[in-house]
């Protein structure tokens, strides 16, 4: 399979990355920062797509820095607790996150009380990426086709199950958007992470899922999964041949979801710069960018790092009613 060419409007980054690194560098020579390894916090499970994404800068972080960034998972509770890890983590710059939708947006609604407040707690550093999910089913499943797909669940109510790498993740929100939108009842079988999840859905344990597409790609790569429609606005290009979920007559469905490298909100503003220097210089990097794409990940235009607070506000006004409407908690 031809890999999707890196958009010409991304090379805008490198651009961008310079312009940031003239004014920061008098006062980054002040700081001594960093001096000993930055702790990398996972919210979510090894293998899953914002573990994918925190090795990746992780490992872009300590070439550049000369620092090592050990990466620790912390998928309990949804990302909660490794989110809280890191809002009540000293702010000297040695606590990194990766965060998106997820923490910002579904936690405060699935439950009661979170240890962190989405838009007080955190410093966002740089938008990474993007990831939008595809609908699968094994390809031995007798769903051959997404029309099969809402006949078998239409023929018999509440038979049909679907995985999840939990309650709450963008892939259960994924497939509760169809059910609601499509009026259709269908069990959720939550799985401890999103490995796991797609396991089921591969051994046939689950008669569908959706997924995000860079954990995916390798399994219907090598054959073992057929996939029905993808999630994003337009037509993934690493699954060209696949409809939208807006093609298969659903004009309101669409999830895109976004991560993005977040530190503690006090930090200083010279560690902050700093920061956003690497980073910047990191998604300019052909090399990184060409990875982000070979491992499944959309390539975003960047926002300025004093835009992404704003960035993160909207998108947490955006997406609290849809989890709301899809009536997911969690204790």
């Amino acid at each position: 399979m031809d890999q999707p060419r890196i958009p010409a409007a991304l090379t805008r980054r490198a651009a961008l990355a310079a312009g940031l690194a003239l004014p920061a560098a008098g006062a980054l020579a002040q700081a001594p920062w960093p001096t000993r390894p930055i702790s990398m916090i996972a919210p979510l499970a090894a293998g899953s797509s914002v573990d994918i994404l925190a090795r990746l800068v992780a490992e872009q972080w300590s070439q550049r820095l000369g620092q090592p960034v050990p990466v620790e998972n912390r998928p309990a509770a949804n990302g909660t607790l490794a989110l809280g890890q890191v809002a009540r983590a000293p702010a000297d710059g040695y606590t990194i996150t990766v965060t998106g939708q997820t923490s910002v947006a579904f936690n405060p609604v699935l439950y009661p009380s979170i240890p962190y407040d989405p838009l007080r707690d955190f410093a966002y550093v740089a938008r990474i990426a993007g990831i939008s999910n595809a609908l699968v089913v094994r390809t031995a499943s007798p769903i051959r086709s997404f029309a099969d797909l809402l006949a078998a669940a239409r023929a018999e109510p509440g038979k049909l199950t679907y995985s999840s790498g939990g309650v709450g993740t963008t892939h259960h929100i994924s497939s509760a958007m169809l059910a609601q939108q499509a009026r259709l009842e269908m069990v959720h079988v939550p799985y401890r992470g999103a490995a796991q999840g797609i396991l089921a859905a591969q051994s046939g344990e689950v008669d569908f899922a959706y997924f995000n597409i860079s954990t995916l790609l390798p399994g219907i790569r090598q054959g073992a999964f057929r996939p029905l429609a993808v999630t994003s606005a337009e037509r993934s290009p690493f699954l060209p041949d696949v409809p939208t979920m807006k093609e298969l007559g659903f004009p309101d469905y669409e999830m895109t979801t976004w991560v993005a490298i977040g530190t503690v909100a006090a930090v200083p503003a010279p560690i902050l710069a700093r920061m956003v220097e690497v980073s910047e210089a990191m998604l300019a990097d052909p090399a990184v960018q060409r990875r982000l794409v070979e491992l499944g990940f959309e390539l975003l235009p960047p926002i300025p790092q004093s835009q992404m607070l704003d960035f993160v506000r909207a998108e947490k006004e955006r997406w609290e009613p849809v989890i709301r409407a899809s009536g997911a908690r969690r204790e």
